[in-house]
């Protein structure tokens, strides 16, 4: 646990005015103690302040709840409830309870952001007359249970507490231990010896997630150069690093780029990415190569892209290091969006030229080929559900499906209307004026 989130107060205040406390704590009969916490524990905190009287999205998750007695003492239930980075508290009137608690919440992906501490009940909270409520805030930090197995992360993130005021939260991503990727291995590879996975595990740790973490790093302070506003709050900012003794970086910090805010609809969710692709290509001449839905958020700023560590340079050639041309020949060999490219194709789904030429290689097709396909399931990112409007049977869906039908099936494939990102933003652009003029 990061030592910034554990903070202890004595607060022996006066009581705030009542505010209501939201339909959704209203709902889960949330006690007095909850409300009398919230009050006089988080008072003036402006992330409480945005999201305590928030709605839940259409998807069910939360960004601050005050659980029941029963949910409370099931925190990995409180954990499918919130989304990353949401807050949780918990109260009671038994000190050694709250302590207990606290510490379950901190083995099952929370860490403390307040407490655990205690507040008075009584308008004038006099000490020894008027009774403790004793509390805590825990905040969700890891993106999956801990212990639990996903094909979705490959290295450690978290969130961590920082000291900066603009960024008291940051996304934490480091270089996985030996044993936790020998773990994963075993569970992927259940029948390989023992003796081959903690190699392979040594090989991962000490030569190939840290050349990426790396050149991540580069790739944000590239972005943060050159990729102007507003498109460069819609990417990751790289806050500060730590390397090892040659060089590579081992842990790096950035900014959160914080799902939510108001729903976007099924069209904007589209033209929005597309409009961020075509900045990348066009300004910093950055590939991505890995724009799978895991990696978009949508935030107050619109659609936004993470984990650049896969991204190159579209003038860089990576034949001239021996590390980076055999990392990247085994990348776009078990690349997920390399393979399905290399399927559609052989397949006839795929007869543009274009895309056709970008296979199995660092290349701008591949990002906008990829980009195409995510129009027509938005939802498949469980975080994205509750953020964009979205109906397979409506005409935004119909229209974006044929667009990437056209994207992928050219009348002309050698010499086909998409070839590039700002050619798909131009025909999301004609779709929406068509669909203002119905």
């Amino acid at each position: 646990m990061h030592p910034g989130f554990a903070q202890s107060f004595d607060l022996d205040i006066d009581d705030a005015p009542a505010a209501p406390m939201p339909e959704r704590c209203q709902a889960e009969h949330v006690s007095a103690l909850c409300q009398t916490a919230v009050r006089k524990l988080l008072r003036g905190d402006r992330e409480v302040e945005r999201y305590l009287h928030a709605t839940p999205s259409r998807d069910g998750l939360v960004d601050f709840i005050c659980p029941g007695s029963e949910l409370a003492h099931d925190p990995k239930r409180v954990f499918k409830r919130l989304r990353w980075g949401g807050l949780c508290l918990v109260a009671s009137h038994q000190h050694k309870e709250i302590a207990e608690l606290a510490t379950r919440f901190e083995r099952h992906g929370f860490a403390m952001d307040r407490g655990p501490t205690y507040v008075r009940e009584g308008r004038w909270a006099i000490p020894l007359l008027s009774k403790k409520i004793y509390t805590f805030v825990a905040r969700k930090i890891e993106l999956i249970p801990p212990g639990d197995i996903t094909n979705r992360f490959t290295y450690q993130v978290q969130l961590a507490r920082h000291s900066d005021l603009h960024d008291p939260v940051v996304v934490q991503k480091q270089v996985p231990t030996v044993e936790s990727v020998a773990h994963r291995l075993s569970k992927k590879h259940p029948d390989y010896p023992s003796s081959g996975l903690a190699k392979l595990a040594r090989k991962f740790t000490e030569k190939i997630f840290p050349t990426f973490l790396t050149r991540e790093a580069a790739m944000l302070m590239i972005l943060q150069e050159h990729l102007p506003a507003p498109y460069n709050a819609r990417v990751p900012r790289l806050i500060d690093m730590e390397k090892d003794e040659r060089g590579f970086v081992r842990k790096l910090r950035m900014n959160w780029l914080r799902n939510g805010g108001e729903p976007l609809s099924h069209m904007e969710f589209a033209r929005q990415s597309a409009d961020l692709l075509r900045a990348l290509h066009d300004i910093p001449r950055i590939i991505h190569l890995d724009l799978r839905l895991d990696n978009f958020v949508i935030t107050p700023n619109g659609v936004g892209f993470v984990d650049f560590g896969s991204a190159v340079r579209d003038d860089e050639d990576l034949s001239k290091n021996p590390l980076l041309s055999s990392l990247f020949g085994e990348l776009m060999r078990t690349s997920q969006i390399q393979k399905m490219m290399e399927q559609m194709t052989l397949s006839g789904q795929v007869t543009s030229q274009v895309i056709k030429s970008g296979r199995n290689k660092p290349d701008k097709a591949a990002d906008f080929f990829y980009l195409a396909l995510q129009f027509n399931s938005p939802h498949a990112n469980p975080d994205l559900a509750g953020l964009i409007d979205y109906d397979p049977q409506s005409a935004e869906a119909r229209d974006l499906a044929k667009l990437t039908s056209e994207i992928l099936r050219p009348k002309d494939p050698a010499n086909p209307t998409f070839k590039s990102a700002k050619d798909i933003l131009h025909g999301i652009e004609r779709i929406q004026l068509g669909l203002k003029k119905k």
